[in-house]
């Protein structure tokens, strides 16, 4: 499944995702004067930390320094890494199929492609909806919690008794994304217009050889990498513990998209859609009973239309899964990722299925199972 704007044939097909930026893992970064929380290392110089921040605006202004500072970089690690692709893997075969390769005597990787566009990928756009409103709403405006208790609660990953009452307050009280409410919606557009307006910035190594474009844009294809990138994220200000996953794509929060997927559409689309044109990627998830009649599956093909047609979406895509096959699961491990084909753009990879499999063996005492060729 590939979710970026493309005309097959004559696009110079470089996958999304050479780099990665964690919007809610940035965050926290952005709160702790530039200092990665999970490492300890500093990813950005210092713009304050958060509990000496007197307004809403003041963290917003330090967040958008941090993340176009981190953008730039994103970029000199997607340059070398396609600088070096291209010495050292052509993709002959790819470039003979993709027009005007032959004509121009260039790979894909030299220019050679009609149209070359790519993209990082931004992780945790939820997440950081939910972060941003649980921090103005709680915070700045009703004062329920003062900005040390919420940075303490952060570090402390909602373990007190305090905290946990603090987690369930910024769980239960602050507006969350999916919702079609205006004041989480816009927190998370405006952050995210940061990095849009900087990626825009930054051609590709392609550019000015060739293609038409050669540019970049934002991204939210991420596949499963909301897992991964959950991992080494720790506890957030929405409300989430340390290590668990993140949104997938644009997706709601798990559990947090309360007003049915009309709401959920038109979250979405307030999104730049049109800027981030490497993937607006949305999961909704269905019973089999509710498409069970014609009427109902009417329904929501004319839900579908009116999201691409009237409200500017860009993708959404369905599973369908009964009650009856989830409570079975449930009984078994259930490992699911990208198929492991090179058409999966890598997304396979990272997901850590043969350890997986060994600790669940484990953990039933059953013999593990040696993956070695």
């Amino acid at each position: 499944m590939h979710v970026e704007t493309a005309v097959p044939g004559k696009w110079g097909y470089r996958c999304t995702g050479m780099s990665y930026i964690n919007f809610p893992r940035m965050l926290l970064c952005t709160m702790n004067n530039g200092v990665d929380l999970t490492s300890n290392k500093r990813f950005t110089k210092g713009y304050g930390y958060f509990t000496e921040m007197e307004s809403y605006e003041e963290l917003l202004k330090a967040w958008d320094k941090t993340i176009r500072e981190i953008t730039r970089y994103s970029v000199i690690v997607e340059n070398v890494i396609d600088k070096a692709s291209e010495r050292d893997v052509p993709d002959i075969l790819c470039s003979a199929l993709t027009d005007d390769c032959i004509a121009r005597g260039k790979t894909i990787k030299e220019g050679g492609a009609v149209y070359d566009f790519i993209s990082g990928l931004q992780v945790g756009i939820a997440n950081m909806a939910d972060c941003l409103a649980a921090i103005k709403k709680l915070v700045y405006e009703e004062k329920k919690i003062t900005r040390q208790e919420l940075w303490d609660a952060i570090l402390d990953d909602f373990s007190s008794p305090k905290n946990k009452k603090i987690q369930e307050m910024l769980i239960r009280e602050a507006p969350k994304y999916g919702n079609d409410d205006d004041y989480v919606d816009q927190l998370i557009v405006e952050a995210y217009d940061s990095y849009i307006e900087e990626i825009e910035k930054y051609p590709n190594t392609r550019y000015n050889r060739g293609p038409i474009g050669g540019i970049r844009y934002a991204g939210t294809s991420s596949i499963s990498a909301n897992v991964g990138q959950g991992m080494s994220t720790m506890a957030t200000p929405d409300g989430r513990n340390a290590f668990e996953p993140l949104a997938e794509g644009c997706s709601p929060a798990h559990n947090s998209d309360k007003n049915g997927p009309t709401a959920v559409f038109k979250s979405v689309s307030k999104l730049r859609t049109n800027k981030i044109t490497g993937g607006v990627l949305l999961n909704q998830k269905m019973t089999p009973q509710m498409l069970s009649t014609e009427e109902n599956r009417q329904k929501l093909e004319l839900l579908i239309k009116t999201f691409f047609n009237r409200l500017h979406g860009y993708h959404v895509q369905y599973n369908i899964v009964s009650k009856e096959t989830l409570i079975d699961a449930q009984k078994h491990l259930v490992l699911e990722a990208a198929h492991p084909s090179p058409l999966a753009r890598g997304a396979f990879f990272g997901c850590r299925h043969f350890s997986k499999a060994n600790n669940y063996l484990a953990e039933h005492r059953k013999d593990t199972i040696d993956w070695k060729l």
